[in-house]
């Protein structure tokens, strides 16, 4: 009988970014190259390095945190024609004007939220 040797699991790059909350674009090109463990993962969650502070914090972000932080859907950026990652300082800028795209985007998502919040009341547990 021959012993199997366990290999990490492993992810692209792309994966970890997205789990991380980061725009991979940004991210130092050792964290772009390889695949990354689940080991590597963990310890970056659990205590991260500067840059990945840095990111968080500052941006540039991925669509799906931009959106989060509007308040709105990732259809409602691109509806808005905002296509690219932006900084976070971006972001408040665009709150900070209120555009008319961004309040109808807003309530728009408020609706979509409320009517899945009733959907899953009205339906009984399986």
């Amino acid at each position: 009988m021959t012993s199997a040797r366990k290999t990490p699991q492993t992810m692209k790059p792309a994966t970890a970014a997205k789990k991380l909350g980061v725009y991979l674009e940004a991210t130092p090109a050792e964290f772009q190259e390889g695949p990354i463990s689940r080991d590597d993962l963990n310890a970056l969650q659990t205590d991260p390095p500067t840059w990945l502070r840095d990111l968080r914090r500052d941006g540039p972000h991925p669509r799906q945190v931009v959106a989060a932080k509007l308040r709105v859907s990732i259809g409602g950026l691109t509806r808005a024609g905002l296509t690219d990652a932006l900084t976070t300082a971006e972001i408040e800028a665009i709150k900070a004007e209120d555009p008319d795209w961004l309040r109808r985007e807003q309530e728009t998502q408020a609706e979509f939220r409320k009517e899945t919040e009733r959907l899953k009341s009205v339906r009984p547990r399986s």
